[in-house]
Parts: structure tokens; sequence; C-alpha cells
């Protein structure tokens, strides 16, 4: 795929191109738009779309899955250094510090609006995830272009442009150690890294308070960290569902491919332990999705009806419990280091995110103890 913009000939209908015909073109378009602007407006245009209707399909079954690209286009205006390279942004304390505060933050936001449709393209179509997969994640989509529109916005009104200050590259870094891996992308990206985002969000809304900011603070305030939780809220859930989905019996089980991570272990009585997350072997069936051809209205609605059948469902203490352990394996595998305390936890809560799940990974283990 060519990491530049042409994606918005295609969807404005410029030329011979034809507009994308599911979620998951779309989403490749937007993954090769290099535009952060237009990334976030291609962005929005779709899920819009896609949520009133007007595109029919999540992903086309009469074709391969087409992969996105390892690393979506991004803008050649914006100066990306290794982690350790990039300038401290401070404490708000100063006009310039503030500055570098919100640069950081819509550059994150950029980031997240790439992650957002990547998981749709990745994993949407192979592992046949229900439509409610799509439409959360078009939603968390939509939210993070609309966090960066008005981030980028209100550093031009400062005086200030997105690209003004160098980036750090490392936010990409999570999502290439879980690009096999819709379970472990689910962990870390939205519920360690989303989650970490709700614990620092009102200390940051309260330095640009202090700093006279009030704009700035009320945007973060009322717009961006409500918003946020949802997403959190979207990773717990379908972490959840993925744990649940074999146990359950449903039909789709079987479609989950070669080498993504599952929760093959949880008791279908509800009751018993999970020691580790196992990994489907090389050397088994591989799964493939209905064949139809394009119009073949009766195949397109059996993929529909056996999507509709993934539904989540009331789960028990105890099979909670195993999902949450599975939770633990997956963040100690794929999440360097422990999680860092202080924990935002009433936004955690109203996303779903019980102490359970994240307090015992605050820890290091040493030797087969628990320190803190």
């Amino acid at each position: 795929m060519e990491a530049a913009g042409g994606a918005g000939g295609a969807i404005s209908g410029g030329g011979e191109s034809q507009p994308p015909k599911t979620l998951v073109d779309w989403a490749l378009e937007i993954l090769g738009t290099a535009d952060p602007d237009e990334k976030a407006r291609l962005g929005d245009l779709a899920a819009t779309e896609w949520l009133r209707g007007a595109i029919p399909l999540p992903y086309d079954p009469s074709r391969p899955a087409r992969p996105p690209p390892d690393r979506p286009a991004r803008s050649a205006a914006v100066r990306l250094l290794p982690p350790s390279r990039a300038p401290k942004l401070g404490k708000g304390g100063s006009a310039q510090s503030r500055l570098a505060l919100l640069h950081s933050l819509a550059h994150t936001e950029s980031w997240a609006v790439d992650l957002s449709w990547d998981i749709v393209a990745r994993f949407g179509a192979p592992l046949r995830m229900p439509r409610e997969f799509f439409d959360d994640f078009a939603r968390v989509a939509q939210d993070e272009g609309r966090h960066f529109a008005v981030l980028s916005a209100r550093l031009r009104e400062l005086g200030s442009h997105y690209g003004a200050l160098p980036a750090h590259d490392g936010l990409w870094d999570s999502a290439t150690r879980t690009s096999h891996s819709l379970l472990a992308r689910l962990a870390v990206e939205h519920c360690v890294h989303e989650a970490r985002g709700l614990d620092v969000l009102p200390t940051t809304i309260s330095r640009f308070r202090a700093g006279g900011d009030e704009q700035t603070a009320k945007l973060l305030e009322d717009v961006i960290y409500p918003e946020e939780i949802t997403h959190c809220a979207a990773g717990v859930r379908w972490f959840r569902y993925l744990c649940l989905r074999s146990r359950n019996g449903d039909p789709t089980a079987s479609s989950i491919p070669q080498a993504i991570t599952q929760c093959s272990e949880l008791p279908r009585d509800g009751t018993g332990d999970i020691h580790k997350v196992e990994e489907v072997e090389d050397d088994g069936p591989k799964a493939e999705l209905p064949q139809a051809s394009i119009g073949d209205d009766k195949r397109v609605q059996q993929v529909e009806d056996e999507l509709a059948k993934c539904k989540l469902v009331d789960i028990g203490d105890d099979v909670e419990t195993a999902v949450i352990r599975t939770f633990h394996s997956v963040v100690r595998e794929y999440f360097r280091g422990p999680l860092k305390p202080p924990f935002n936890t009433e936004a955690r809560k109203a996303a779903g995110f019980e102490p359970a799940w994240y307090e015992p990974l605050a820890v290091k283990e040493v030797e087969g103890q628990a320190v803190e």
C-alpha cells in the first residue's frame, strides 16, 4: 500500500476511482492516508456512513482479507524521534511547557486514529467479529479523530500547529508487538494504555487550569476525558468477548486463525483455573471465511446471521475470575514492566475495569514472590 493520501480522491469520487465498499476497505484507505487532518476527516466520514447504515458490510466475505500496512502512513511534516531522544514536556508551569503538552496530546490522538482503524482492518474480518465490534471501534476511531482535530485547532489558536515540535516514535511499538493477537492488542492498547490515559488526564487538566488556560482545560475535561472512558470500556468488553467465545459454543469460534491468542482453557462449567494463554498451533486447520459471490444476498445474510450470534452474555464470578487471570497472563507477556499507580479508580470503574484486573499488575514478581 502506498503511504500517500490518495484515499481522498477515491472517496470523493474524483477521477475514475470508486469509494471503498466495506468498512474494512475504508479502514485501509484511512491507514494509507498520511496527512493527519485528512486521516481524521476520512475517519469521521467512514464512521458516520457505517453507523447510519450507508456502508452495507463490515468486510466482503467473497474475497480474502487484505492485511493492513505494518505501519500506517504518517506525515513527514511531524519530525519523529526515538523515545529516549524526545524532549521533556515539563509540568505545564510555563506557556512553552503547556504548548509541548498540548502538542504531545495531539500526537497521541493522531496515532490513536490509526490504532482504531488498524484493529478494524487487521482483526475484524479474519476473526469474523460481530457487527457490534465494528460499531464500537468505528465510534472509537471517530472520537479519536475528533480529539485530534480539536487539539490541533487549539494549537493553532495558541499560535502553533501540529508538527511544530518533534514527537517520539514509540507509539506504534506496542501495536507491532500485538499485531498477531487481538486479545493482546485489546489488553495492551485499550486496557493498559487507554486506562493509563484516564489516570493522568485529571493531572494534565489541572496543569492547564493552574497555568490560566481554562479553555484547554475545559476541552480536555468536557470532551476528551469522558470519551476516553468509553474507549477503555470497549477494550474490556471485547477482551471478555474473546474469552467467552469458544466457551459458549459460538459457531465462529473455529474461525480464529492460526497464531491468534485465545482463551482456550476457560472452563465450560464456570469453575477451575487458567494457567496460561495458549496459541493455536501453526499446523492446525486454517480458518476460512464463507465464500460468496458479490451480490449473493443469501450467503451474505448467512454471514450476518452468524455474526449476530456473537453476543456478550452475563457471566458469573467464577468465569470473571478466569477472564481476569487470562488478562494478567496476556499483559505480563506483552507489556514491559508493572503498571504504574496511582490509578484513577473511579474512571476505570466507569469503564467496567475493576481493581482486580489491574492492581495485581502493579507489582513485580521476583523469584516467584510478588513485591511492590
